[in-house]
């Protein structure tokens, strides 16, 4: 049996149909950063929420790291198990808010994957790991830190985050104020590159444009 050839011309491999396993699924399409939000707060957490915590390893779950639709179901179920359940039931995303050192621990990129593809929009925390924080804008999701950490006290599950001029703001480099029982003012110390990318709503959306704009 020829398992390999020689590469094919554009016009042929546009042809091609891939054979896939059954549970081996395409990466999602996501959408690009809308100019305004207004997201509940699913999970309040503490300080060092790993990426384990955040998406489970081990036999139950890696069986489906190339099916992101269904290896959300285990997304946070160490920290509540209803997490999947009540994301896919917001309408328009949703974000969630933690202490320190968010994302500590495995650099697995699935722990962004996941949480993204079940309309994860915003992420609102005392301070990131520093690869997480990256998976997180790779996939579209926009890490804030509090300008003020009496706020982490005062927010509480089920409270809902609006912004608006959203992406007129982060081009801008100024705070970004969440309208919720009060204002709460966050900062992205992200890159221009990084904001691109969010914007764009995640790393493959970019390239995509990038590629679609030099051509």
């Amino acid at each position: 049996m020829k398992l390999f050839g020689a590469p094919l011309a554009a016009e042929q491999a546009r042809t091609v149909q891939l054979v896939k396993g059954p549970n081996i699924r395409s990466l999602p399409d996501f959408d690009p950063l809308p100019d305004q939000l207004e997201l509940r707060v699913l999970l309040k957490m503490g300080d060092d929420v790993s990426t384990d915590e955040i998406l489970p390893a081990g036999a139950r779950v890696l069986p489906y790291r190339s099916n992101i639709q269904r290896i959300g179901d285990f997304a946070f179920e160490r920290i509540d198990r209803g997490y999947a359940e009540r994301a896919r039931a917001a309408r328009g995303g949703h974000s969630v808010v933690a202490g320190r050192n968010y994302g500590q621990g495995s650099s697995r990129e699935h722990a962004a994957a996941a949480p993204r593809n079940l309309d994860l929009r915003v992420v609102l925390a005392k301070s990131f790991a520093r690869i997480h924080r990256q998976n997180l804008v790779n996939y579209g999701i926009l890490p804030l830190t509090f300008v003020n950490e009496a706020d982490y006290d005062r927010l509480q599950k089920d409270d809902v985050l609006r912004a608006d001029n959203l992406r007129r703001v982060l081009k801008s480099g100024e705070d970004i104020t969440l309208d919720c029982r009060w204002a709460v003012r966050a900062r992205h110390g992200l890159t221009a590159l990084q904001i691109d990318v969010i914007l764009a709503g995640g790393l493959i959306n970019w390239r995509r444009n990038e590629s679609q704009a030099a051509a």
